[in-house]
């Protein structure tokens, strides 16, 4: 299995943490709000995954629990009038991906669990520890800042003489993979231009470029 889709198989079974015991209690269906930062649906295999993680819970949807998805289709400037839609919806739990779309749900809500997958959770603030998260806010890190920064350790072993090296960011995943990948740039001796991509047309009239190192 693919590493993101098991993570996203993870994050369905942390998303069910808040609900398995109170649907089988009750016998009542859960409803999850998944506040998706992309301006289209996650792409596959990221829902079926998020189901397969609830199944293993005992949550079907359909069934027992409903999914209300929700993405910004107009940009991340779109997230707080969905995030405010979940919240009108009375969603059990919302879980939010990245690392904005978590911050903008917990200024949403202070009573609503939200589960968030995050490529740095703690740097971007969206919790204050990892040990304590503290708030209504748990979830999951990949560590991609120290990751970004690996693969581009890696880059210039494997290519000799390289000396710039262009990075395409997503600015809703946070900052924190931009500064860490800078940073190594620089200890690397390595010109790195960053290219800001918004929108799935790529960088068609909507890409901001920025060099360090």
């Amino acid at each position: 299995m693919r590493r993101r889709a098991f993570i996203t198989l993870l994050s369905g079974a942390a998303a069910a943490w808040p609900l398995s015991a109170r649907t089988q209690q009750s016998g009542n269906s859960a409803t999850i709000g998944l506040l998706w930062p992309g301006d289209a649906p996650p792409a596959s295999p990221r829902m079926e995954s998020f189901r397969q993680g609830l199944r293993a819970l005992g949550l079907v949807d359909g069934q027992n629990v409903v999914i209300e998805l929700r993405y910004a289709q107009r940009g991340p400037e779109q997230l707080p009038e969905l995030a405010a839609e979940l919240i009108r919806l009375k969603v059990d739990v919302i879980f939010a991906s990245g690392d904005l779309a978590p911050k903008v749900a917990q200024q949403a809500t202070d009573t609503i669990p939200i589960v968030a997958i995050s490529d740095d959770i703690l740097g971007a603030g969206v919790i204050a520890s990892l040990s304590r998260p503290g708030g209504n806010t748990t979830g999951l890190t990949i560590l991609s800042p120290e990751l970004s920064a690996k693969r581009l350790e890696v880059l210039r072993d494997m290519i000799p003489g390289l000396s710039r090296i262009t990075a395409l960011w997503d600015p809703t995943t946070g900052a924190s993979q931009v500064t860490m990948t800078a940073s190594a740039a620089l200890s690397l001796n390595l010109k790195l231009q960053v290219l800001e991509v918004r929108r799935r047309e790529g960088c068609g009239g909507s890409c901001r470029t920025q060099f360090t190192g």
